[in-house]
């Protein structure tokens, strides 16, 4: 009898797991083909010169949040004042840092201080000091404050921000020349758009020169080459998609733009989640929403961010754990969206997603894989049967891991040399066989022990940028 139960607790969860990975396989080569697509009509618009052409640069305040960042504070600073593009300032907010990052700041920027009142539209903890300087094309600003972690620093830049739209990105992050211009541009075909998030990519392995791609090539390492491979992946698939019918619900803080007034409205980034980059565009769709103002949320697949990946599994395993929280918190402060016709989309397509597929991800694919391994071990299925599902699995996530970054390499212009092929190759194999299974066992164990570190900023090694 005993036996009997098991058998048959096994046979379904085997077949609410194939049913799961069917609905996945089904979304993630629509949204890949469609991504693709976007992409190859972006490349022969650009080819044609089919693009907005004009001189007119509205103001934008490029807010850098950081913490211990002595490493690429400078890189990152430099990389900001070789865009192309005339009118904007450069925010750093130092959250506190134990090391020299205002120190390196000060001494690399000529920076001189200023007895300046910062007025609090949005509550943050109280500035130290304030530096600034006017020996560059932009004034770069420099604010010291009390640790109140990510939010805090992000609420205390748009508080000292002069402009109606602002950048928030990361300290260990550079922006392509043409970044922030290609950014910029939905908002001059869009008056009602509030948001729009940029492509975030892996620097590891690539050197800018003056804003451009010099040299581009896999990371050296293996677990840094996977993540350049998931990267490609999620940009190209679901954000593209969801950009379709505004249902984006996620803009990385690595590189997002935002309409200043609409998110002092809203009260800013909350200080009490480690999600704060989606659990701010989440509080922006429920707010214009329930206040029925209409809306854009957008995605901008030519503005190009390059951002530093974690090279060792113990430090990725720390951002995954605070990424699955902050999602964690984010649907779960805002569940009311769930099953509501006044959300529409962002609730039936968008809402689910995150919530089936990223929330609940780790769990439905850990028990999906422990009973196939308990049907085999039971005699419920043959060697055959089982290496055969193992094996079109794995091809199937590589073909299309595979054709997600090629075509993102394609579309750009940016040529591999033989040695990266085979390395992309290898790093498609190792993700699907090992490294999809330790992130989402990390993951299912986030929450242990969230509660004394949810307000701390993640402490992931920095590496020189550009090399």
């Amino acid at each position: 009898m005993f036996v009997e139960v098991v058998r048959t607790i096994l046979i379904s969860i085997g077949a609410f797991y194939s049913l799961y990975l069917l609905v996945y396989a089904t979304f993630l080569v629509i949204s890949v083909t469609v991504g693709a697509s976007e992409l190859y009509k972006n490349q022969q618009m650009s080819r044609l010169h089919n693009e907005i052409s004009h001189e007119y640069y509205f103001p934008v305040s490029i807010i850098v949040p950081g913490y211990n960042e002595e490493v690429t504070i400078c890189d990152t600073v430099h990389s900001l004042l070789n865009l192309d593009y005339k009118l904007y300032e450069i925010i750093v907010v130092d959250d506190g840092s134990k090391d020299d990052t205002s120190k390196v700041l000060i001494e690399e920027f000529k920076m001189t201080k200023l007895r300046r009142k910062i007025k609090k539209s949005i509550r943050c903890q109280q500035e130290e000091f304030v530096y600034e300087s006017y020996a560059y094309k932009v004034p770069v600003v420099l604010i010291r404050k009390k640790n109140g972690g990510k939010a805090d620093a992000l609420n205390m830049g748009i508080n000292a921000s002069r402009y109606p739209y602002f950048i928030c990105m990361d300290a260990d992050s550079m922006l392509q020349s043409d970044a922030l211009e290609r950014i910029v541009r939905p908002v001059l075909t869009d008056e009602n758009l509030i948001a729009c998030g940029g492509l975030v990519r892996i620097a590891n392995g690539v050197i800018l020169e003056n804003g451009k791609v010099k040299k581009y090539g896999m990371p050296k390492k293996m677990v840094t080459a996977m993540q350049v491979l998931e990267y490609e992946r999620s940009f190209l698939a679901s954000r593209i998609l969801f950009d379709m019918f505004n249902g984006s619900m996620i803009i990385s803080g690595a590189f997002g733009l935002f309409k200043k007034d609409i998110v002092i409205a809203v009260g800013g980034y909350d200080n009490g989640t480690m999600g704060e980059d989606m659990e701010l565009v989440v509080r922006l769709h429920v707010f214009c929403r329930k206040n029925n103002i209409p809306y854009t949320i957008k995605y901008e697949t030519e503005a190009v961010c390059w951002s530093q990946a974690p090279e060792s599994m113990r430090d990725l395993r720390k951002q995954r754990r605070r990424w699955h929280l902050g999602l964690f918190q984010s649907l779960s402060k805002h569940k009311q969206m769930l099953f509501s016709r006044k959300f529409g989309a962002v609730s039936f397509i968008s809402y689910m997603y995150f919530l089936i597929f990223e929330l609940l991800s780790p769990y439905i694919e850990i028990f999906g894989i422990l009973s196939v391994i308990a049907m085999f071990l039971l005699g419920m299925v043959t060697t055959k049967v089982a290496l055969t599902y193992m094996v079109i699995s794995l091809l199937f996530g590589a073909v299309i891991t595979l054709s997600a970054f090629f075509s993102r390499i394609h579309t750009q212009n940016i040529r591999l040399t033989k040695e990266d092929v085979w390395k992309a190759i290898w790093a498609c194999i190792y993700e699907n066989v090992g490294f999809r299974i330790i992130l989402a066992f990390t993951r299912m164990t986030s929450f242990i022990g969230y509660k004394k570190k949810k307000l701390q900023w993640g402490k992931i090694k920095r590496v020189k940028l550009n090399q």
